[in-house]
């Protein structure tokens, strides 16, 4: 039996949670039996060690959260087996993820999770633990939603040396561009849209001044082309100064403009800002799209694209990983 805790309980906690609820037989058919024993959000928990009913917990966070033991008192004093740890993202400190996924791993657990925070602040830390401690570590759910670009590289594309990989990497940044284009307007108006369609946050700065797309850069940098990089060696420039203009002198030459993410190991640059595409490019993609160009020595150029954020499908990414975790061989 397979203990689960899943750390943070927000929208991508609870798809998750829903997710091994709806899917049981599937996933026990590939995993074998589980139970999820514990559920954290940043005032409380829900713990049980014969498994919480997880439809309850989901219905009791929506009567506004949980009472109990906070995260760091769980992971002390419970036992899992593989942690789920999908609280928000700070680039900066990392925290509270990167204590929560320290504590997990020392304690001997696997560690799946959706947060770029611990993963641009302390990758070689964390990965030096698990190494250290014998557990797993998933995070693909940490790049492109449910493009499965860390596991394409790492396994489908193993013994090929990875020279370049540039993608468009931020959905909500696509959006803006795309209506950009294709209605004339300016960047003020498709932000106010993307914000009332919820496709923007209120504060929309993490996305649209690219620091969301350099966190991810750093990781597959390191994770994928062992560059060993922090945030502050990625050139960021985003998408505020962008105008209705810009598009149509690009549309002139049949060009397109993306906000590109690139990491090139060759060139040694890791690189995220607007750039001139033309429009039949492959990450010319529209809407909020994710895509990403892996360039290759012995397989070439590679594409994958899927979308780039979103409940379900960043529950899908976790999943993949605790499949390939536990899969009955």
């Amino acid at each position: 039996m397979i203990s689960i805790a899943i750390f943070g309980f927000g929208a991508v906690g609870q798809g998750v949670a829903e997710v091994l609820l709806r899917k049981r037989k599937q996933l026990e058919s590939l995993i074998g039996k589980y139970k999820v024993v514990a559920v954290t959000d940043s005032k409380g928990s829900v713990v049980d060690e014969n498994g919480v009913e997880l439809s309850k917990a989901i219905e009791k966070k929506k009567k506004g959260g949980f009472d109990g033991e906070k995260t760091l008192g769980v992971i002390e004093s419970l036992d899992f087996d593989v942690a789920i740890e999908v609280t928000p993202t700070d680039v900066n400190s990392g925290e509270p993820g990167l204590t929560h996924i320290l504590k997990s791993i020392e304690k001997g657990a696997d560690v799946i999770t959706s947060n770029k925070g611990p993963l641009v602040v302390a990758f070689k830390k964390i990965k030096k633990l698990a190494e250290k401690k014998g557990v797993k570590l998933g995070y693909e759910a940490t790049v492109g939603g449910v493009m499965p670009i860390i596991k394409l590289a790492k396994a489908d594309l193993a013994g090929n040396d990875i020279k370049v990989i540039k993608g468009v990497l931020n959905g909500t940044c696509n959006y803006i561009l795309t209506r950009m284009e294709k209605e004339k307007m300016t960047y003020s108006q498709v932000l106010s849209e993307a914000q009332e369609l919820k496709i923007a946050e209120a504060d929309p700065s993490y996305d649209v001044e690219g620091i969301d797309s350099a966190a991810k850069l750093v990781i597959l940098a390191n994770a994928v082309m062992d560059m060993d990089a922090i945030f502050d060696d990625v050139e960021v420039v985003g998408i505020t100064r962008i105008t209705p203009e810009a598009f149509e002198v690009a549309a002139n030459k049949n060009y397109t403009i993306r906000l590109i993410a690139e990491a090139n190991k060759e060139k040694g640059f890791l690189k995220v800002s607007p750039r001139l595409l033309p429009r039949n490019h492959p990450l010319a993609i529209e809407g909020t799209m994710n895509a990403a160009l892996i360039k290759t020595d012995l397989a070439g150029d590679i594409v994958v694209m899927g979308k780039g954020a979103g409940k379900y499908e960043t529950a899908s990414a976790i999943i993949s990983d605790l499949v390939e975790f536990y899969r009955k061989r």
